[in-house]
């Protein structure tokens, strides 16, 4: 099975319905919905469309973070240093059991974790890995990983393979180590602004992996666009 598909909604979701069967939520990893929300989404979406989703920010990031700017919730500052890098604290794992039920609603299968670059692999934070991964019940659900900044092979291959975790990458940057599927996010070559060639897409071609389920969300300004075009591109290739 290949999936192609956007990280969040950059058209309408009556348009963006009609051309694709998979999206990955963004607003999880800001600020997690209300339930009847997400199963709103869940209603009004077509008969076997996809979500996925991105963890809660408190789950992966430091609240320095300027992604925390979105954050409803006010964090007391002598609370701050229990939140982000997996640390097994009754506030991540509350942030868990959302991002979980957030999952439910939607009908999801696959949840991504993605690192900031500043989550380096130490030995406090693989050990934090390790706590979380090991203390969740993963209750059929498929885990992502995206680590980013200094991670190496000798880190993240490992990691994935102890953890059954489904290494995450940019295939124009890196190539996955593990996973039972392949999961690609696309987030511009050399940036966010990047528009995707036509040779691009057909590089981009050479990464399916035959015999797994193959997901190529887009993460770029013309996410849409460039989803699209690699859509039609696979169609022609069949």
């Amino acid at each position: 099975m290949l999936k192609i598909g956007c990280c969040g909604f950059p058209v309408s979701k009556k348009r963006y319905y009609r051309e694709f069967d998979v999206v990955e939520i963004q607003q999880t990893f800001y600020q997690p919905p209300e339930v009847s929300l997400a199963e709103k989404w869940r209603r009004e979406a077509p008969e076997g469309f996809e979500f996925t989703l991105k963890a809660w920010q408190l789950i992966t990031h430091d609240p320095k973070s300027p992604t925390y700017k979105r954050l409803k919730q006010k964090i007391p500052e002598d609370e701050k240093r229990n939140y982000g890098s997996f640390k097994c604290t009754d506030e991540v794992m509350s942030a868990w059991e959302k991002t979980k039920e957030i999952a439910c609603a939607l009908e999801a299968r696959i949840i991504v974790f993605q690192c900031p670059p500043g989550f380096e692999p130490t030995d406090e934070n693989k050990k934090n890995l390790q706590s979380f991964f090991s203390s969740i019940e993963r209750d059929g659900y498929i885990f992502a990983w995206e680590p980013r900044g200094r991670w190496v092979r000798e880190d993240i291959e490992p990691i994935c393979k102890d953890l059954d975790l489904v290494h995450v990458v940019d295939p124009f940057k890196s190539s996955p180590l593990y996973g039972k599927i392949a999961y690609y996010r696309l987030h511009g070559i050399g940036g966010y602004r990047y528009r995707y060639t036509k040779g691009d897409l057909e590089r981009l071609k050479g990464f399916v992996k035959k015999g797994k389920d193959c997901y190529f969300m887009f993460n770029n300004v013309y996410m849409f666009d460039d989803a699209l075009e690699f859509k039609k591109l696979i169609g022609q290739s069949a």
